[in-house]
């Protein structure tokens, strides 16, 4: 039996989440995710190294960009399979694909005002990745299954979901193969969420693999409790209310938005902070949020506590949902202490970038991090403290205060990593470190090999190799 497994994403990187498998003739592509760093953002605009006409099916772990944000240009470049995924995936990827459509659209749009305006002309045409009509097209090959259900994918191939605990029906992927007589697994963690979460389930452990993909965003750190997140937002309210300034949140619609108004509702019926108005600009996160409640089977034990005895989270006093752009830029003409929810997380675009530029040069406010920002992106340079921006084609001085909340994340951390690792009763043959910058995957690996003495390769973008 040969397998062989190439890496064509997420390789000493986070975002571009794509990892191929190929026995017997069958072609597995395990996550098409869109890069998100600014210096690996090319290889979207790149041909696919295998070609999607060949590949038999794609298992996707969940609806993050950086995981789903490419089968729009899959479908549109010849893939005719099946791309499976739990019914929570597809409903949410469906709304996180049209979004992205979207606002490429309105961004290529804007770029060519821009330089029309500026009597600039680039080399190279400027067109959306993909448009909102190949979004539409891709949708009709998704097919729902269910956690623990097996799938045959023929040629002796089944593959078999499990919960994650990163998202709302995110999962950890387990492709089995049986041929010659003998029979291989293979672990696909997508990204492995923190156990005592609010809101959705811990993710599922296992105790045998032979390979064993795990993803290494934080594999370098180790978070801050839940209490100590909510202190934190606490004192950004309380500070910035004693200042008289606003909150920004740049946020990702899904998951972010929907553990900010948990908390934010917790801190508000302790009367932790004092009441004020939340703005969920983002009619995605709003749309998201309708998900959330079409799937209360996805939910831990202690969010339908939860609701059963305050209806919902997504819903308190003075909670304001913003639709369209006309609500949205009305907001900069208030006064007085708010807090502004906006995507996207890592302000790479979105109504964030706005807001952005109409507060951030005022110390009395604060922009409040809640989520990774990965290496290139705008929320990383503000995070790293430069003290001017570029933001929709002008420098801004950043005056605001930045405060960054890591236990916000949705992604185990080291500690949290290894104990899901400590769970298997024998060492995988190997251990593919994969979805964290360089520095951290390799950390992480440092890390298992010294505890474990197992096999952990660092894999680089695309590696190939074969293995029995």
């Amino acid at each position: 039996m040969q397998i062989k497994l190439k890496f064509l994403g997420a390789a000493q990187n986070v975002t571009g989440s794509r990892h191929f498998l190929e026995v017997s003739g069958r072609r597995i592509l395990v996550d098409c995710g869109l890069y998100q760093e600014r210096q690996f953002t090319e290889r979207n605009w790149k041909p696919f190294v295998v070609p999607p006409k060949s590949i038999d099916a794609v298992l996707l772990t969940h609806a993050h960009l950086d995981h789903c944000g490419l089968l729009p240009k899959l479908v549109r470049e010849g893939f005719k399979g099946k791309i499976y995924c739990t019914a929570a995936t597809a409903e949410i990827a469906r709304i996180i694909l049209m979004d992205a459509a979207h606002l490429q659209e309105e961004d290529a749009r804007y770029k060519r005002k821009r330089h029309k305006r500026e009597g600039r002309k680039g080399p190279y045409p400027i067109v959306p990745l993909y448009t909102t009509q190949d979004a539409e097209r891709c949708l009709p090959f998704f097919s729902p299954v269910k956690y623990r259900k097996s799938i045959d994918l023929g040629n002796g191939i089944e593959t078999t979901f499990y919960d994650a605990g990163h998202i709302l029906g995110s999962s950890i992927i387990r492709v089995k193969v049986r041929q010659e007589g003998q029979e291989r697994i293979i672990l696909f963690s997508g990204d492995i969420g923190r156990p005592q979460r609010p809101i959705v389930c811990d993710p599922t452990v296992f105790d045998t693999a032979d390979y064993v993909f795990i993803e290494s965003t934080y594999g370098d750190r180790v978070h801050q409790g839940p209490e100590d997140t909510k202190k934190m937002i606490a004192e950004v309210v309380n500070s910035t209310k004693k200042a008289g300034g606003k909150i920004i949140v740049p946020s990702f619609a899904l998951e972010r938005a929907q553990e900010v108004l948990y908390y934010m509702n917790e801190l508000l019926l302790a009367k932790a902070i004092p009441q004020l108005e939340v703005f969920l600009d983002s009619p995605m996160a709003s749309s998201i949020t309708k998900v959330f409640q079409h799937h209360p089977d996805f939910f831990d034990e202690e969010m339908t506590e939860f609701i059963q005895r305050h209806e919902s989270p997504f819903k308190f006093p003075g909670l304001k949902i913003v639709q369209t752009t006309k609500e949205s830029k009305g907001i900069n003409e208030r006064r007085g202490t708010f807090m502004i929810i906006a995507g996207s997380g890592m302000c790479t675009g979105g109504r964030i970038k706005h807001h952005l530029v109409n507060n951030i040069c005022n110390p009395k406010n604060t922009i409040m991090f809640v989520g990774y920002q990965a290496m290139g992106t705008l929320g990383r340079r503000i995070v790293n403290g430069e003290k001017e921006v570029r933001i929709l084609g002008r420098e801004y001085q950043v005056k605001a205060r930045v405060a960054r909340i890591n236990g916000f994340s949705a992604h185990a951390d080291r500690d949290e990593l290894f104990d899901w690792l400590s769970e298997f009763e024998e060492p995988p043959r190997k251990l593919f470190v994969v979805h964290g910058e360089a520095k951290s995957a390799r950390q992480f690996a440092d890390y298992v090999r010294e505890k474990t003495g197992w096999d952990v390769v660092v894999p680089s973008y695309q590696d190939e190799i074969i293995v029995d």
